[in-house]
């Protein structure tokens, strides 16, 4: 429909609506708020980026130390477990020195003491600990009482104690003692005797027979 103005007169214009300026300032407020929200949210992100990555990148340096030094342990566990070996076999070598050494220093300790007795001689020497047991043939009592005097006075043994001393019949023409006894080895200034093994001791050769 159209309308038209018979009057001739101007249709008055309509007002215009003007917004409050607390509005517009709330308005500028805001958007200024979400700038700034929007920057430091941007800040954060970039800035928390970074440290991730950083943390990434010492995460990795530290995997790789850690694969570094198991490689590391690894070579010393196995230079360990070769070094034990080598200790327990230098230990065993050291053993058998040690009782080779300390076996032929007691028989030498022995063989001093009889060469001083006349008329006797070992037929066995058994070893225990520090103690030994002994068993020869002698041609006479006396000869068996001369032998416990220089095994006292050697300062090799100790605890002399005769066991068993009698008369036998192994040669009839001759007139031999058999004798038994126990002494303990004293301890040498040296450190011998060197040796704690358990066995037969071979006697020193028997001293010529006769009677004392």
């Amino acid at each position: 429909m159209i309308r038209i103005n018979l009057l001739g007169q101007a249709r008055p214009k309509a007002a215009k609506q003007t917004v409050p300026l607390e509005a517009t300032v709330q308005i500028l407020l805001f958007g200024a708020a979400v700038v700034v929200a929007a920057v430091v949210l941007v800040v954060v992100y970039i800035s928390q980026s970074r440290q991730l990555d950083q943390t990434k990148a010492r995460i990795r340096e530290l995997q790789s130390e850690k694969t570094s030094l198991q490689q590391i342990k690894s070579q010393v566990d196995q230079f360990e477990s070769q070094r034990a070996v080598l200790q327990q076999r230098i230990d065993v070598i050291e053993t058998l020195q040690k009782n080779r050494s300390g076996a032929q220093d007691l028989l030498q300790m022995v063989a001093n003491t009889v060469v001083r007795v006349d008329a006797l001689w070992l037929t066995s020497i058994n070893r225990n600990g520090d103690s030994l047991d002994i068993e020869g043939e002698a041609g006479s009592i006396n000869a068996v009482a001369n032998f416990i005097t220089e095994l006292k006075r050697s300062g090799y043994f100790t605890n002399v104690e005769i066991k068993d001393a009698k008369e036998n019949d192994i040669r009839p023409s001759v007139e031999t003692y058999g004798f038994s006894m126990s002494v303990v080895i004293a301890p040498q200034p040296n450190g011998a005797p060197a040796t704690q093994a358990t066995g037969a001791t071979q006697p020193p050769p028997p001293a010529p027979k006769g009677r004392s």
